[in-house]
């Protein structure tokens, strides 16, 4: 029986929505401290970029996400902020 090696990770370029929109919520990971609940909220607002996702008012609640250190409100705003200077750099 052999091993194959891992499949080669592909990553986004630098310049990508996906790439900018990951890098906002890395950025919040000392209000996230979990790594899922950040890859599952970027992708949300990947989604709601897109035009197929909620505001991210709805979606701090139904991410179900681990807050700490900041109200849902607060890191909504946060979000929000981030999100516009990213609509605007486009």
């Amino acid at each position: 029986m052999t091993t194959l090696p891992p499949p080669a990770t592909k990553f986004f370029p630098d310049d990508s929505l996906e790439k900018k929109i990951y890098n906002i919520v890395e950025n919040l990971s000392d209000y996230l401290p979990i790594v899922n609940d950040r890859n599952r909220l970027a992708f949300s607002l990947y989604k709601f970029m897109q035009g197929e996702g909620d505001h991210p008012n709805i979606l701090i609640k139904s991410t179900k996400i681990k807050i700490e250190g900041i109200t849902p409100e607060e890191l909504a705003a946060k979000i929000l902020q981030e999100i516009e200077s990213i609509k605007s750099g486009d």
